[in-house]
């Protein structure tokens, strides 16, 4: 004999399953979440420091002691207060290289895509100026700046970052600027900025997230090369792209003075590049056919 439910018991709530919204917002959080918090690190690690980074506080390459958590570098200063107040310059550096390049090349890019005639001359400057090697281009930027420095290595990269993107942007905004709604905007009236705004580039956001974060490590990789080439951030100065070039004599003594700033910038990069792609729009999938 079965139990039944008697005549107007109602039924025990299911639980409610997960929509694909709800999947996409905890998707996003998992991989945006610790970029912001590496981030948000980074830039109040000035306040954080529990020394001065630019006085010693023991010995050279001294090991993991006493209030030297982190041990001593080159100069027997705290490398846990230079690794947090290292971040922000770097992080700062490599946001401005990203945001630059990403929006002259998005503006190039769908012009070249909604004006064809003009949009060859774009493209085949482009080209040229990818010829150009990458760490040649630098070098010769950043030595003819006045003064040198991190402006130098910012603006090199941004110079020579910007002929790939325009490339990538003109790709994914042709195929949009040639459909029926763009046409029928253009031949309502709509100026060139008009059908950029309103028409072309809603439609971008995800290649657009992509190419910043690309970009974002593209700049924390041009600024550590430029340290090693002993261009870009100068000592005393605390960064950590500089910390690997000064300290790695001594990472036998103290393995953590290039460990840490190397962890740093490739955790600071991946997290980036995660939540880059989190953001972005969700691909539409195929209708499975009936």
């Amino acid at each position: 004999m079965t139990a039944t439910t008697p005549i107007g018991t109602p039924a025990e709530p299911q639980p409610a399953a997960r929509t694909p919204g709800t999947r996409r917002r905890k998707r996003v959080l998992l991989r945006a979440v610790p970029a912001g918090l590496l981030v948000l690190i980074a830039l109040t690690g000035p306040l954080l420091a529990p020394h001065t980074t630019d006085s010693p506080l023991t010995f050279p390459y001294a090991t993991s002691e006493g209030s030297a958590v982190l041990g001593g570098d080159v100069l027997g200063r705290d490398v846990l207060s230079r690794l947090l107040a290292g971040g922000a310059p770097l992080i700062a550096t490599a946001a401005g290289i990203a945001v630059a390049v990403t929006f002259t090349a998005t503006a190039l890019g769908i012009t070249a895509a909604l004006r064809p005639a003009l949009g060859r001359w774009i493209e085949r400057a482009a080209d040229l100026a990818i010829l150009l090697p990458a760490v040649l281009g630098i070098m010769l930027i950043a030595l003819a700046w006045p003064g040198g420095g991190r402006l130098a290595i910012g603006a090199a990269a941004t110079v020579l970052g910007i002929p790939y993107a325009v490339r990538i942007v003109a790709a994914a905004a042709a195929p949009i600027a040639a459909t029926g709604y763009v046409e029928a905007a253009a031949a309502g009236g709509e100026r060139l900025w008009q059908l950029a705004l309103r028409e072309v580039l809603p439609n971008l956001r995800a290649t657009l997230l992509a190419l910043f974060g690309l970009r974002f490590v593209e700049g924390v990789y041009v600024v550590s090369v430029a340290a090693f080439l002993q261009l870009g951030p100068q000592p005393p100065e605390a960064d950590w792209a500089l910390m690997i070039r000064e300290n790695a004599a001594g990472i036998t003594l103290n393995p953590w003075a290039v460990a840490a700033p190397c962890l740093a910038i490739g955790l600071l990069a991946v997290s980036v590049n995660l939540a880059a792609e989190a953001l972005a729009p969700a691909r539409p999938t195929p209708e499975t056919p009936l």
